[in-house]
């Protein structure tokens, strides 16, 4: 079906949820993409949070991007219009599945459920499937079911899938029991049938370090769950959702259209040492008028032909220093190149002049290493020089997410401040900090950085 932006959608949509982190969303949420497409369907995947690695995996099942659905980050006003615009591009999708963040009503600290999963749940109209760890529980899981949904009346759970289940007296036992408060079972998956991707210090590791293996895992979770859940009960609860009535958001839109005609090339990195960007990032870029290329600095001797400015994200530069380092062409490049150069968190990484004695770009005066502390959390920052993408006194919310630390913290000229404390580096037409933007939410930045090339 092929709507316009304005037509009342009846998109059908999942929301994919649990009662905290662990309990399997994205085992069942991956694995009902797969399974979905592996049925000729074609799906939008989404997932809640800043979240950069589980949109990943999501790509890979789905075979279109992964995007995220975060309030504070995006503002609450975009997130119906960002569900839109992903489940229409490059084709309209036949349903979207929603993965949660943490538990169903865990929202931004200090903030009741803003940015939770049931809060974007309510925004964008859908019901949720709950995903249950049975482990050790039997009635009680009905129980915990009931309290889920009577905490927020406007969250509808319409079906729980249980995970980790022992046996199949235990899932008896559980079916029954749901059964009693009128929650229906769309699926039971066993312990030993579960599949799991592989960890690292700051969660799943990326798609594109494992392409092989990240393939396998998909196409065992995708077998897991046409083995385990109903899908057309899962479907037919996807079709009760009502109509999205909400336009689809459009970058064009959004940063005004392009500034000129001509299009300056923008680089942006991309590779197993920097999975972390935004498919949002790119579509900004292309409509403010940028011709945009990828780069991957672990393999690429140069930046592409006529690059006129420079944008690198986060990733896992630490995982490949040593190959990092051995580029010492693109290194040298990036060190006297005199465009606008944005980086954030693996990119500030990049540009110092060492990550772990491991020699880097060495563009920015600092050293970065690796640390036992986790940094993490949403930040209400303020820009504190006037940069490539913000002006001096522009407020940005972006998410810390790291285990490395720079010497020093911030320059002379500071990129944020949030926290009363400074924060990254402004040094001639570089912009680098840990703090991670979604530039749906200031879109300025797509714009300023294309006028800035020109």
């Amino acid at each position: 079906m092929v709507t316009t932006t304005a037509d009342p959608w009846p998109l059908p949509r999942v929301v994919v949820a649990a009662p905290a982190s662990g309990h399997g969303k994205t085992t069942i949420a991956t694995g009902l993409l797969a399974a979905l497409r592996r049925r000729g369907l074609t799906v939008s995947p989404h997932k809640v949070g800043p979240d950069y690695i589980d949109p990943g995996y999501h790509a890979l099942a789905a075979g279109r991007p992964g995007r995220n659905l975060d309030p504070f980050l995006v503002g609450v006003e975009r997130i119906a219009g960002l569900l839109r615009h992903g489940a229409s591009v490059p084709t309209p999708a036949d349903i979207a599945v929603v993965e949660g963040v943490m538990g169903l009503h865990d929202g931004a600290v200090g903030r009741r459920d803003y940015a939770s999963t049931a809060h974007v749940a309510r925004l964008i109209g859908a019901p949720v499937l709950l995903v249950l760890d049975t482990t050790a529980q039997g009635r009680s899981a009905a129980a915990l079911t009931l309290g889920m949904a009577a905490f927020d009346p406007a969250v509808r759970i319409g079906g729980v899938i249980l995970n980790r289940v022992g046996s199949p007296r235990h899932e008896t036992l559980l079916r029954d029991a749901l059964a009693e408060v009128g929650v229906p079972v769309l699926g039971a998956v066993t312990r030993a049938a579960e599949v799991a991707a592989p960890a690292r210090h700051l969660g799943l590791v990326p798609v594109a370090e494992r392409a092989p293996e990240s393939l396998a895992i998909v196409t065992a979770l995708a077998e897991l769950v046409e083995a385990t859940v109903d899908l057309d009960a899962v479907l037919d609860l996807a079709r009760t959702a009502a109509p999205l009535t909400t336009p689809a958001w459009d970058p064009v839109a959004a940063v005004g259209g392009p500034a000129g005609a001509e299009r300056p090339v923008v680089a942006l990195a991309g590779g197993p040492a920097f999975t972390f960007s935004y498919a949002e990032t790119a579509e900004l870029l292309t409509a403010a008028g940028a011709d945009v290329r990828t780069v991957d600095p672990l393999r690429d001797p140069a930046l592409p032909a006529g690059t006129r400015a420079v944008v690198i994200g986060g990733g896992f530069p630490e995982a490949y220093a040593q190959a990092l380092a051995g580029n010492t062409t693109l290194r040298a490049e990036l060190a006297d190149f005199d465009g606008p150069v944005v980086a954030e968190c693996a990119g500030l990484l990049y540009l110092g002049r060492s990550l772990d004695d491991v020699p880097m770009c060495g563009r920015l005066d600092l050293t970065a290493r690796m640390t036992g502390r986790l940094t993490l959390g949403y930040r209400e920052a303020v820009a504190v020089s006037d940069s490539p993408v913000a002006r001096a006194g522009e407020p940005v919310r972006g998410h810390e997410f790291h285990r490395t630390t720079t010497d020093p913290g911030h320059g002379d000229r500071p990129a944020w401040r949030w926290d009363d404390a400074r924060h990254g580096f402004v040094s001639g037409r570089v912009h680098a900090s840990y703090l991670h933007t979604h530039w749906a939410g200031h879109p300025d930045a797509a714009r300023r950085l294309v006028e800035a090339c020109r």
